[in-house]
């Protein structure tokens, strides 16, 4: 019998992020249900313990955003995440795992995945990133956020470039480079939200990007920070 995602009831807030879960651990999936379904603005929409479960599923209703584990049982997260890429290409697609190799980050990113977060992170810092990721961020853990760099520069060391930032603009988007929310840059830098955003701004027309993800992507490629 296939599962089915919830449709979202007429009661429902409109804008609530749907969010669904790949996670075979039975107590981290219904943890994660919980944790989801208890927090304002968010609604599971759906979760399975399997990506074939979860392929197999009538989505009715499409995620925003959708949570999967790498270590799945079949099919694995990774190759699901290049699966689901082409069923829902407006969702993101957020890594949940405890891996946290080169190899598997590596991958999981050229699949198609959003961002990349450790089964470590705390509910309140992972309910955040959900937020985040449906904005069209790229949450990653900061070991991970490292790790994303570090990649960058081994893979394809470019020529190096400034696109005329201010230095708070440049140390913003290394925040963000290093895994910071806007509200944990704004935090960092001592500044208000509404100046993050302001730099934000700014940042995106001189980089030419339309969204943190591809801002970080741009900083990296660009060897911004060396």
């Amino acid at each position: 019998m296939k599962a089915a995602l919830t449709p979202t009831s007429p009661a429902s807030s409109p804008a609530k992020i749907r969010v669904a879960i790949i996670e075979d651990q039975a107590r981290t999936r219904e943890g994660l249900r919980a944790l989801i379904g208890s927090s304002d603005g968010l609604e599971c929409i759906g979760a399975w313990g399997s990506m074939e479960d979860a392929l197999a599923a009538d989505w009715r209703a499409k995620p925003n955003v959708v949570l999967v584990d790498l270590g799945l049982p079949g099919m694995s997260g990774i190759e699901g995440i290049a699966v689901l890429r082409g069923r829902c290409p407006e969702a993101a697609l957020v890594v949940l795992t405890v891996y946290e190799d080169n190899d598997r980050v590596f991958r999981a990113l050229c699949a198609g995945a959003n961002g990349y977060l450790l089964k470590n992170t705390a509910p309140a810092k992972l309910v955040e990133s959900l937020r985040e990721a449906n904005r069209g961020g790229a949450p990653m853990s900061p070991e991970i956020a490292r790790l994303v760099f570090e990649i960058f520069r081994r893979v394809h060391p470019p020529e190096k470039a400034t696109y005329n930032l201010t230095p708070q603009e440049l140390r913003l988007l290394k925040l963000l480079v290093e895994g910071h929310s806007y509200k944990t840059a704004a935090g960092q830098m001592g500044v208000s939200i509404n100046t993050v955003a302001f730099h934000i701004q700014n940042i995106y027309g001189k980089l030419q990007v339309h969204s943190k993800s591809e801002a970080v992507a741009r900083a990296l490629n660009a060897n911004l920070f060396v």
